[in-house]
């Protein structure tokens, strides 16, 4: 048993924010640290760069990138920060991130809470890992729909000059009438708006899982017209399916319940998207068979959170241990 297991049961007994800010500060300042695993057979390329593996970190762990040059020591082969959004805002009243680790599983209800583009670009300006790095961009709560283009585009602006890739996040339940904005006109605008910014720059639209087959060709239209490199497939999940026992808490579900809903969305865009189009493959990654069902399924790189937090440090070495065996069996 590793001391990550020892010592969980501390961790978990904390509130489920707290341990989060707790382990956090503790891997920026160095203070925890995990195993590598490096197989040449699992590099990949992807947004113009070789990556070691194809095991991100996906947004809302790092949301304010203040670990960012500490991620390559976990294993992961990219790692995307975030969500960023033009203002400052403090989120949803806590508590606001609950675990069920019977199920594992956690809700959030976090509400983009964030330091706001400005002070996430000069934190960026600063860092010294060269880890292939994404940038998440929300909107503001306090901007109105209609103005979501110019919200997204100031904070692209601002963090583009840091970033490998970035993607428009319209799919999280936490912030009132975002997904609304995955329909096909606004999210047109939001990535034409992009676009007109900066025609170079790898460009993903993450979507939610709970989408019916025709929003999500819907977004496939949209991104195929507008030249983006891919989509993220998937975010949280409203739905409660999966779980042993009934939850009250509001917000969107991750872990190993979103799996099916996660894993038929990427299906369904695998099927229906141009081949070069890439997609990233989240939600329910518990494990290394889980990443190769994933890959298997049409993911040319996947994201792992939830996960990750009921793993512990060694999780991404162990992920890709198992990922290597399973290639190597096929």
């Amino acid at each position: 048993m590793g001391w990550y297991e020892l010592a969980k049961p501390l961790l978990f007994a904390l509130d489920a924010e707290t341990a989060h800010e707790r382990g956090l500060e503790a891997i920026a300042h160095g203070w925890v640290s995990g195993r590598r695993y490096n197989d040449p057979a699992l590099r990949t390329l992807a947004f113009g760069r070789v990556l070691d593996n194809p095991i991100g970190l996906a947004a809302g762990f790092d949301k304010n990138a203040v670990a960012v040059d500490r991620w390559a020591e976990f294993g992961f082969g990219f790692v995307e920060i975030g969500t960023v959004t033009r203002h400052p805002q403090p989120g949803n009243p806590r508590p606001r991130l609950f675990r069920l680790p019977q199920d594992r599983a956690i809700i959030n209800r976090m509400g983009f809470n964030n330091d706001g583009a400005d002070a996430v670009a000069d934190r960026l300006s600063r860092r010294k890992s060269d880890i292939p790095l994404g940038i998440n961009l929300g909107k503001s709560k306090i901007t109105p729909l209609e103005e979501a283009p110019a919200d997204y585009a100031y904070s692209f602006a601002r963090l583009r000059p840091y970033a490998d890739y970035a993607v428009v996040n319209v799919s999280s339940p936490n912030t009132p009438g975002l997904r609304s904005l995955q329909d096909k006109d606004p999210l047109r605008r939001i990535v034409m708006g992009l676009r007109d910014l900066d025609a170079t720059c790898p460009l993903f639209v993450k979507v939610a899982p709970d989408l019916s087959e025709s929003a999500l060709d819907d977004v496939l239209a949209v991104a195929s017209e507008a030249g983006l490199e891919g989509i993220i497939a998937t975010n949280t999940t409203l739905s409660r399916d999966g779980l042993t026992k009934e939850s009250q808490e509001a917000g969107g579900m991750s872990g190993a319940p979103l799996r099916p809903l996660a894993l038929s969305a990427l299906q369904h865009l695998r099927r229906q998207a141009p081949p070069e189009m890439q997609l990233i493959g989240v939600g329910g990654l518990m494990n290394g068979e889980d990443a190769h069902e994933r890959m298997n399924a049409g993911a040319n790189l996947v994201q792992v959170y939830t996960g990750w937090v009921y793993g512990g440090p060694d999780f991404v070495a162990e992920l890709l241990e198992d990922l290597a065996r399973l290639r190597a069996d096929r």
